[in-house]
């Protein structure tokens, strides 16, 4: 006798509600880690919290930060090191991807060296390039003393706008290769056809660059940018690393500013303001990707 087992078929309510069920336990930790601590951010921006005291304040935490000086300078700062690194992260990185898109030995050595700067650690990457521009022992004094550039170690980090200068280039040193790998992936889809049809018409380089090249490129170039704006504009990390914000506030970003608020002064209300203030600034980055990529699209 062969026993036979008839398996019940679930009730319709209860097979409709099983997709929900399985992705539930997504669902309780995007909400414990993302949804719940920003809905506690924007609460805390609301209240005037000093140490264990709490006040509960309005939007004045907003408008307080909008009157003050020290935020619109860190502003002004941010946006100086987001455009300039930025600017010069595309321009190597567009270079880098052009040569190593061409037919050379060793070129797949090249593009495997090209990855270890943006591979590297942050903190090592700012460790490294503080190193570099010491005032006493630094290898750049030591290289521009040896070559007769200098008579003097220059103190790199000692002034404002040359610390400035020197954490946008560890900066640079350490992202372009990301903006070179996204355009070089661009390049790859370029049909070899396109540039052999615009010889054959007496196209140049430069024109075969310009209305080839850059048109193709112009979606990975624009993803490029954005994925590097939003990351420069709240550039952290290798500030904390390099400078600790100075010389006298000179290369303090606004998140660097935020960091300092909430942590070191213990304003916990500014500074969840702050933060939402530049996470606002990032959406509209953000926002603005989407519709610049959907009229490139159209």
């Amino acid at each position: 006798m062969i026993n036979t087992v008839v398996l019940s078929r679930p009730s319709p309510r209860r097979a409709r509600m099983q997709p929900y069920l399985y992705i539930l336990p997504a669902v309780i930790v995007i909400f414990a880690v993302i949804v719940f601590p920003l809905i506690y951010a924007f609460y805390v921006s609301l209240n005037n919290v000093v140490g264990q005291s709490q006040t509960f304040v309005g939007f004045a935490n907003y408008a307080n930060i909008l009157r003050s000086d020290f935020f619109w300078s860190s502003t002004g700062r941010t946006l100086y090191f987001t455009v300039v690194s930025v600017g010069l992260e595309f321009l190597l990185g567009l270079g880098v991807a052009l040569l190593l898109n061409e037919d050379f030995p060793g070129r797949g050595i090249m593009r495997g060296l090209l990855v270890l700067p943006w591979a590297l650690p942050t903190v090592v990457n700012g460790v490294l390039w503080s190193w570099i521009f010491d005032a006493n022992y630094g290898a750049l004094n030591a290289l521009l003393k040896q070559l007769g550039i200098i008579d003097n170690y220059v103190i790199w980090l000692g002034e404002p706008l040359s610390a400035m200068n020197s954490v946008i280039l560890a900066d640079v040193w350490k992202n372009f290769p990301m903006v070179a790998l996204l355009l070089l992936a661009g390049l790859q889809t370029i049909p070899d056809v396109l540039y052999e049809a615009a010889t054959i018409d007496g196209a140049g380089r430069s024109r075969r660059f310009l209305s080839i090249t850059i048109p193709a490129l112009r979606p990975a170039m624009l993803v490029a940018l954005v994925l590097r704006t939003m990351e420069a504009f709240k550039v952290f990390d290798i500030v904390y690393i390099m400078t600790k914000g100075g010389p006298a506030n000179g290369t303090q970003a606004i998140s660097y500013y935020t960091y300092v608020t909430t942590f070191q002064y213990t304003k916990f209300g500014y500074g969840s303001a702050l933060s939402y203030l530049v996470a606002l600034v990032i959406l509209a980055m953000a926002l603005g990707y989407f519709k610049l990529l959907k009229a490139n699209e159209e």
